[in-house]
């Protein structure tokens, strides 16, 4: 594995056009080949159901039958999933989902080197932005100090935005990570919680963790949590501090109110950088219209210093049914 992965962003895969609308990708490196079409070809029956178009696996190359825009598209996703195998070693099904994502199609050399300053290494695997937002909310994260972003569940918001604060942790960028969020319960009363605060307020929090997790090994993220390099923390505790050196993000953020938000986004202190991510469609404030996310970015959006992003449903990476679901419900308002 560790001899596949040196040959990162060094692979080049030749194609070949045929007369009879069929095209062949030829892997240089049979390795590669068998870890991109995964045990018993079940990456290619995937990304074959998804397409659908017939994908073969022979010899060295991978044979795709189709007419010329089914081709491409899935030229398009068998480089960005070969991209993902030499970055992770790995192939996830939410991988070969997003590879046929309509913005990986579109984007003219969007599978060249120059797409390597938006990828996130972590220990535990390279994340890759999948949808064209995606990209520019990564560059956001890297070059804003403040950054807003809304959109439905499943866009990435919370996990990328995690995913980079860890690596400038790593880095020693900055000297702490803070993960906060309102506690508000979403339309359902949980009673009464038992445990010391912390674990009062976990419950809340457990989004954060989640995505922590899925990046850092488990008792490294303990144990910068013991030493205090990542702070979990509910949105009440922000008050009167000043974050310096810090990476702030503030997850959920429709449920907080217009004065949360701007006592958290004054927070920012030297060398620091603050998130606000939300889903205005899903606010569980007993008055919705105390929701202070929207009307932040109506009177922050114009400071240069800080970038906002509105991610759509066409944007969600999870499961696909999860998009139209999303689309569903927004298009049900505006009946």
């Amino acid at each position: 594995m560790k001899n596949i992965l040196k040959k990162k962003f060094k692979l080049n895969l030749k194609y070949v056009y045929s007369e009879n609308d069929s095209l062949s990708i030829i892997f240089e490196d049979n390795d590669i080949l068998l870890g991109v079409v995964g045990e018993f070809n079940n990456n290619l029956k995937e990304l074959e159901k998804i397409t659908k178009t017939n994908i073969y696996s022979r010899g060295n190359s991978i044979l795709v039958k189709g007419n010329l825009d089914k081709n491409n598209l899935v030229k398009n996703a068998i480089q960005f999933l070969t991209d993902q195998f030499l970055n992770n070693g790995t192939i996830e099904k939410k991988d070969i989902i997003s590879s046929v994502n309509k913005f990986m199609i579109d984007e003219k050399n969007d599978f060249s080197e120059k797409k390597i300053e938006y990828i996130i290494k972590t220990p535990k695997k390279s994340v890759i932005p999948r949808s064209k937002k995606q990209k520019n909310y990564v560059r956001a994260l890297k070059e804003s100090d403040i950054v807003i972003s809304t959109g439905p569940a499943g866009t990435g918001k919370t996990f990328l935005a995690v995913a980079v604060a860890l690596t400038m942790l790593l880095e020693k960028k900055i000297d702490k990570i803070i993960l906060s969020r309102p506690a508000v319960e979403a339309g359902e009363r949980l009673g009464f919680l038992p445990g010391d605060m912390r674990e009062k307020v976990d419950p809340y929090l457990r989004p954060l963790y989640d995505s922590l997790y899925d990046l850092l090994d488990y008792e490294k993220i303990q144990k910068k949590i013991e030493v205090g390099d990542i702070e979990i923390a509910p949105l009440a505790f922000m008050r009167g501090r000043t974050l310096k050196n810090s990476f702030a993000i503030l997850d959920e953020a429709q449920n907080a109110t217009d004065t949360q938000i701007k006592m958290f986004l004054t927070r920012i202190g030297e060398n620091s950088k603050i998130v606000i991510n939300g889903d205005p469609s899903q606010i569980d404030l007993s008055n919705k219209s105390l929701s202070g996310l929207n009307h932040s970015k109506k009177i922050l959006g114009h400071l240069k210093e800080i970038s906002v992003v509105d991610f759509d449903h066409i944007d969600v990476v999870r499961h696909p049914l999860v998009s139209k679901i999303v689309k569903a419900y927004s298009d049900k308002k505006t009946d």
